[in-house]
């Protein structure tokens, strides 16, 4: 097969302790799937079905470091979360199987232009542009599910600058892993390489270029950003 253009390179996020690397397909992202959170954004945070967003695989920065300051946007939120690697596809996943589909998990940003988020919700537009762009999902390296196991609770937290901005536990998931694979599975097919946002805790603030963030999700390491001026 020939192309009119050299097809973009795969993004891949390494996997801990190991040479090959994890190629990336899609990126699912849960909101408001913490109580507090839910809050924080004026929403009631009753159990109701979750719902979805994506952000594009080549705006995956693997292992954080230096993204840019995005273009459109005044208030550059941060959102610390547990990241699930899909390892294993499949559709009408049970809650009991869909830890069998997870190949590991890692600690990721879902990076947020929160003044076009809002923006597109008050007019009852797609969320796209407040969530989905470029340097959007930064994730540290992935740790396989069989040395880790599954977390049911364990701290999450992100500093900024040195302090604490966000702090929360996976306990509070409104839905838990298992049960955020099996409903995202009877809307799409998931597949190897398919990453989920599993939604972040209350302390979601801006931050502007200089700012330092270190996040933290208890067992999975600690990913580094530094913010850096607009291209």
């Amino acid at each position: 097969m020939s192309f009119v253009f050299q097809p973009h390179a795969v993004t891949a996020v390494p996997i801990v302790g190991e040479s090959a690397t994890f190629p990336v397909h899609r990126v699912y992202c849960v909101g408001r799937n913490y109580a507090a959170h839910a809050r924080e954004m004026g929403k009631d945070p009753e159990k109701e079905p979750p719902f979805f967003f994506l952000k594009p695989a080549d705006g995956v920065v693997p292992g954080g470091g230096d993204i840019h300051y995005p273009p459109g946007t005044k208030n550059y939120h941060h959102e610390i979360e547990l990241v699930v690697a899909i390892g294993k596809g499949g559709r009408r996943i049970p809650v009991a199987d869909a830890p069998s589909h997870i190949l590991g998990y890692a600690v990721g940003l879902d990076m947020t232009r929160r003044d076009l988020q809002f923006a597109a919700r008050d007019l009852g537009r797609p969320w796209d542009f407040g969530k989905s762009f470029d340097e959007s999902a930064p994730i540290g390296p992935i740790h396989r599910a069989a040395q880790t196991g599954h977390p049911t609770k364990g701290a999450v937290s992100l500093e900024v600058n040195g302090e604490v901005r966000q702090k929360g536990d996976l306990a509070d998931l409104i839905w838990s892993v298992p049960e955020t694979i099996s409903f995202l599975s009877d809307y799409y097919t998931l597949v190897p390489g398919d990453l989920i946002f599993t939604g972040t805790p209350a302390g979601v603030a801006a931050v502007v270029p200089g700012d330092k963030l270190v996040g933290k999700v208890e067992g999975f390491g600690t990913l580094e950003v530094t913010i850096i001026p607009a291209l």
